[in-house]
């Protein structure tokens, strides 16, 4: 499901902490294994354009969620800790923004006909344990709103502190250019003056 995750604001904050500095490489690598158990949400695009022809793609409808599995998340932690500079910090953080991620579908993902899908955790080796919650609430319920909007507020108010932002995964200039913004509409008070 392509959707603006809250996770993806809070991973960015964990590499963030003093006890867990990371370098920008590292940063990007914890953010976006929150966001990439989504990636299979793509396959709409082809599955949207090919549905009306004598052989759809049906790449959304067959495999969409297919990458919410403990096997996808050991790859990307890896992956991650092998491409990082702090490589055993960085994996482990992207193990846990990835699980973030899930922990956040399981909450609410609901669709809107009122499908609830569980996450089948163990796939492709087993589809015994499946992850689900009976009071899972719909995606465009308040709660994602809420946790979105507080994550938002959090994550303007580290860039505004800390000198940098998720913006910097696109472009150390512009991240540059939006954290002066932030700075100088919320300029720090002189303390003593």
């Amino acid at each position: 499901m392509l959707q603006f995750e809250p996770g993806y604001t809070l991973p960015h904050r964990m590499g963030r902490r003093r006890n867990c500095q990371l370098e920008r490489r590292d940063r990007t690598l914890v953010t976006l294994s929150a966001v990439v158990p989504d990636v299979d949400g793509l396959g709409i695009i082809p599955e949207v354009l090919t549905r009306n022809t004598s052989h759809p793609v049906l790449w959304f409808s067959q495999y969409h969620h297919v990458l919410h599995t403990l096997c996808f998340a050991v790859a990307v932690a890896a992956l991650g800790g092998f491409v990082a500079r702090q490589s055993w910090k960085t994996a482990a953080l992207c193990f846990v923004a990835f699980h973030l991620h899930l922990l956040e579908d399981v909450l609410g993902s609901r669709g809107p006909d009122g499908d609830q899908w569980p996450i089948f955790y163990l796939a492709p080796i087993s589809s015994s344990v499946a992850l689900s919650w009976g009071g899972q609430w719909a995606l465009n319920a308040w709660p994602n709103f809420l946790i979105t909007f507080a994550l938002l507020l959090a994550t303007l108010y580290l860039a505004w502190r800390k000198g940098f932002s998720p913006v910097e995964i696109f472009s150390i200039r512009a991240d540059h250019a939006f954290v002066s913004a932030l700075r100088c509409r919320f300029p720090t008070k002189q303390v003593g003056r």
